[in-house]
């Protein structure tokens, strides 16, 4: 264990309904789910008084509003709520030296050598109260000794807590805790180690490496490192990444049409699978002509923030039909992607239906076995060589 590291992880309470609340103080106190409204749509977000009656994210909305029906659903505002993640983020940028933003509503602090000064503790303290003075967001936080410990521990006194793992007391902090608590175990893990009598962090941690190896392969391995309280991973200094683009130049100048439309669907489904890796959101697509004279023209288009491909190509083949209207023949096609914000599928299309979200979480999986070719739209088959570049 490195005794010498701090590091604090700042999580924003219930952060989609604590915006909403912001915007509409009468929303306050009151059970607020945010998502589809429509029988097949989930909760993307909810309230804590939400979750008193068993409602959680990732939930069929049927289910929570028979869970409460007196339950106020908000479709949610993407753009509100990437406001404020900039703002919170500012305000991270102004006040401490080195940080990690691990997504839209959750941050990585690391405070070593703070003790040297003011102290961790209390840096951390008045770091939260600035939060929420300046952006009027509660926010929940721990320190501990590494990534894995602050994140467990914040999630162990949200909304509103803190809490300070000291060192050497890692482990007898995780070990009460049940295995669902642990990052990295999903449902089917879970299920596997369960079945074994497996149920909290004490029992994974005493099973001898060698037996979850070869139980779990090399998930065991990482799960016995976690149960162990073992987390040397670094934090990621925070860079925003400005856009994703990739396009390709034709072997062959080209008019046809049903050939560029499918190079622009295989393009955009390209980054649209880089933007979910990244688990990153767009918030404006650009299409990018080069005639044949060498003459290049582009038009971008502002949407709400996505990353689902079904979107991205609608947006992507509407700005082509009306960028390309000379009729000339085409050398280079290109797709860019800006105003990038960390998020993820489910929480950025609130009307979609379980069964799609599942099926993006689907290709995505064959796609990181497999390569990002494995799978993809009919529409976006090409028999012309794939020759494109990322930039």
């Amino acid at each position: 264990m490195n005794n010498d590291r701090h590091i604090a992880h700042f999580d924003l309470d219930a952060f989609f309904v604590s915006v909403e609340c912001l915007k509409d103080a009468r929303l306050k106190g009151k059970p607020l789910l945010v998502g589809g409204s429509g029988d097949r749509g989930v909760v993307a977000a909810c309230s804590y008084e939400a979750r008193r009656f068993g409602i959680h994210s990732a939930m069929p909305m049927r289910l929570a509003r028979r869970l409460c029906p007196q339950a106020i659903i908000l479709r949610g505002d993407m753009e509100s709520y990437s406001k404020y993640s900039r703002l919170v983020t500012d305000i991270m940028q102004d006040t401490v030296p080195f940080f990690e933003k691990a997504s839209i509503d959750e941050f990585y602090i690391d405070l070593t050598g703070m003790d040297k000064f003011i102290g961790c503790s209390l840096f951390a303290g008045e770091l939260k109260q600035k939060v929420l003075r300046e952006s009027g967001l509660p926010v929940s936080y721990a320190l501990a000794s590494n990534k894995l410990i602050s994140k467990v521990a914040t999630n162990e006194v949200k909304p509103n807590g803190m809490l300070e793992v000291g060192f050497g007391k890692e482990k007898s902090f995780l070990a009460p805790l049940s295995i669902a608590k642990l990052p990295g175990i999903g449902k089917e893990t879970a299920y596997k180690l369960v079945r074994r009598g497996v149920e909290t962090i004490r029992t994974l941690s005493e099973i001898p490496m060698e037996m979850l190896e070869a139980m779990l392969g090399k998930t065991g391995l990482e799960l016995w490192r976690k149960a162990n309280a073992l987390d040397d991973s670094p934090i990621v200094p925070y860079r925003e990444q400005r856009s994703i683009s990739t396009e390709r130049t034709f072997e062959t100048d080209t008019i046809n049409l049903r050939f560029l439309h499918a190079e622009l669907t295989r393009l955009t489904e390209s980054i649209g699978f880089e933007l979910r890796r990244q688990d990153k959101l767009t918030g404006c697509l650009a299409v990018k002509l080069r005639y044949s004279n060498f003459d290049t023209v582009a038009r971008q288009k502002t949407i709400d923030f996505t990353n689902a491909d079904h979107l991205l190509l609608q947006t992507a083949r509407e700005i082509f039909d009306k960028l390309y209207d000379r009729r000339l023949l085409i050398r280079l096609l290109g797709i860019r992607f800006t105003r990038l914000i960390p998020g993820n599928y489910q929480i950025s299309l609130y009307e979609d239906t379980q069964e799609q979200i599942r099926l993006y979480q689907s290709i995505d999986s064959i796609k990181r076995q497999f390569g990002e070719h494995a799978v993809f739209r009919a529409a976006g088959a090409s028999k012309t060589s794939r020759s494109n570049q990322r930039h």
